[in-house]
């Protein structure tokens, strides 16, 4: 299986690179670390600041905020463009970023925003200036800060979209319409559960009628298929996909285990059952009844199991 490539910041658990020469430990990261190809970077190192450094802040500029040095004076916003201009032109095929949350240069949305260089409030939030440079680079892309990676919905979403796209991106490299269609096919209750509209949408892509190009089918299926994947899915939608693989077993069930099952699927309905609950179910019945076509789909185990963790912050 090919490895995700993650670009993420590297004081998260890699390196003592913060301002104060800290390391933060990041336990989100060193599980990650086995599965997927980490590029690490520490932005404000890459611009020639020592460790450790006097701390920079965002601060309100005309019409965007500036990256300041206070202690210096120095204002560092074009040093910071220019650097992750050319990082990002440099960057292999990534699959997503896991970026430092509230930094000035790598929070995603929500580093401070202030009224002037010192002894100012703040008078906002955003994000940094590698951040807002990767967002706009990067619109289809997995991207996301390790604080908000403590909630588990979040954070299972972030690994779906992550190894998905990584699989996709094997797809695109061969340039085979057969791939598509098995990666179709893998992904059918995925999708379902996270987009039945774009689904369809995929569905007549990957059918090709008007036998355009192979090309152009992989580059329109990708734009989809990331579009689908953009947001966390929907319990309406994934109550509607797991009732789609009940349906494989529905005549070799009992009347109490049709019952236990569908009592697990109101209480995930209602946010007290997780997921992985009902799925550890559905697999046990893939296993006592052999179903092929459940067995190939990647909505029963979308990433390694060995990345699924009950620890939530129970926080959006």
């Amino acid at each position: 299986m090919i490895k995700p490539r993650i670009v993420v910041s590297q004081c998260l658990g890699l390196e003592r690179c913060r301002y104060d020469g800290s390391i933060i430990p990041e336990p989100i990261v060193a599980a990650l670390q086995k599965y997927v190809e980490l590029i690490p970077i520490c932005p404000e190192v890459k611009i020639g600041l020592g460790i450790p450094r006097p701390p920079l802040r965002l601060v309100r500029g005309e019409g965007r905020p500036r990256l300041l040095q206070p202690a210096t004076g120095r204002d560092l916003t074009k040093a910071m463009e220019e650097f992750a201009i050319s990082f990002l032109d440099a960057l292999p095929p990534v699959d997503g970023f896991l970026l430092k949350n509230r930094s000035p240069s790598c929070g995603i949305r929500d580093a401070k925003i202030y009224a002037g260089a010192e002894k100012a409030p703040a008078v906002g939030a955003g994000p940094g200036i590698f951040a807002q440079m990767v967002l706009a680079r990067f619109p289809d892309l997995p991207i996301e800060d390790e604080g908000r990676l403590t909630n588990r919905a979040l954070r299972e979403h972030f690994f779906t979209r992550v190894f998905a796209s990584a699989r996709l991106r094997a797809v695109l490299a061969s340039a085979d319409l057969g791939a598509l269609v098995d990666f179709h096919t893998q992904h059918k209750f995925l999708l379902m559960a996270y987009n039945q509209a774009r689904l369809r949408e995929l569905g007549r892509i990957v059918a090709n009628l008007q036998r355009r190009p192979a090309k152009e089918v992989l580059a329109q299926y990708a734009l989809g298929f990331r579009a689908a994947l953009a947001r966390p899915p929907r319990r309406p939608a994934v109550v509607n996909a797991l009732m789609h693989a009940l349906g494989y077993f529905s005549d070799r069930l009992t009347p109490a285990e049709k019952g236990y099952f569908l009592d697990l699927l109101n209480a995930y309905r209602e946010g007290r059952q997780p997921l992985s609950t009902l799925v550890g179910v559905l697999r046990a019945w893939m296993l006592r009844f052999g179903e092929p076509y459940l067995d190939k789909q990647l909505f029963f185990s979308p990433f390694p199991e060995e990345l699924v963790s009950l620890s939530d912050s129970a926080k959006s």
